[in-house]
């Protein structure tokens, strides 16, 4: 691997980028989004899928910090989009500026910065940053991940029976149904369900061993680009979306994304399949 493309390196530089979008977050919620009702605030796929002035800032702040300190590499963020396709062997960096941005909104403290770096598809390195309580999250391929500097293992259960399982629902209506009708049948046969909001701060979890596993349908590249790189990297086994059109050989829906500790994995991912995963 050559210094352009030094993991550790890139970890830390996601670090410092998505800390500052973390201070900028919080600093334009109070000013902006304090006096505002949800339902004045405007949306994207469907009346619940709200944007806030917080995410277009902190992606802007995100993207010129980038084009200073890495101005080779490319950037595909959620409000932004690509601003080009990757070369083979360019560094591509994956923004969530705010993940959660509903959480956000109506003052709820489990949002975060992500912030995923990778070549030719591999994930490479990554943070998500809690705005709120100051958490850090990151890893590095092939170095581990780490909380606030301490090493993250994810959790050793052994009985499904037992599992916390966190999931989340898709913002169209139908799908969501449909999604809450696969956590019913879910939630009897594991020891409790997490519904929270953020899929990079839910990925975050299973690394720490606060979940024993997560599954969601329907997320998009920046949703899960560092969390589950620190997912896996705390040892978890982590299953990402197959490319558009790909097939799905494991039965869990192409656009699955799943992470659970190795005691519970293949269990878990076999009753998902067994209850009709893949139509979802």
């Amino acid at each position: 691997m050559n210094d352009q493309v030094d993991a550790r390196e890139l970890e830390k530089l996601s670090v410092e980028v998505a800390q500052e979008a973390a201070e900028l977050a919080l600093a334009v919620r109070d000013r902006v989004i304090g006096g505002s009702s949800v339902a004045d605030l405007p949306t994207k796929s469907s009346a619940t899928d709200v944007v806030t002035a917080g995410d277009q800032e902190c992606e802007a702040l995100v993207r010129e910090r980038l084009g200073v300190l890495r101005p080779r590499d490319v950037v595909l963020g959620e409000e932004g989009g690509a601003d080009a396709e990757p070369a083979p062997g360019q560094v591509r960096w994956i923004v969530d500026p705010i993940d959660g941005t509903v959480n956000y909104a109506h003052g709820l403290p489990w949002f975060a910065v992500s912030l995923g770096v990778e070549v030719d598809g591999l994930p490479l390195a990554g943070a998500v940053i809690e705005p709120v309580s100051g958490r850090v999250w990151s890893a590095a391929a092939g170095h581990g991940a780490q909380l606030d500097g301490r090493p993250l293992r994810v959790s050793v259960l052994e009985r499904p029976g037992l599992a916390v399982v966190a999931t989340g629902l898709a913002y169209d209506p139908a799908r969501r149904r449909r999604q809450a009708e696969l956590v019913a049948r879910v939630a009897g046969e594991v020891g409790d369900i997490r519904r929270q909001g953020c899929a990079s701060l839910d990925l975050c979890s299973v690394a720490a061993g606060w979940v024993d596993g997560y599954y969601e349908h329907g997320l998009h590249h920046w949703d899960w680009a560092a969390g589950a790189l620190i997912a896996e990297e705390a040892g978890a086994v982590v299953r990402r979306p197959r490319a558009a059109g790909g097939d799905d050989p494991d039965g869990l829906g192409a656009e699955a994304v799943f992470a659970a500790g190795p005691g519970i994995a293949t269990a878990l991912a076999d009753l998902l399949r067994a209850l009709g995963a893949s139509g979802l």
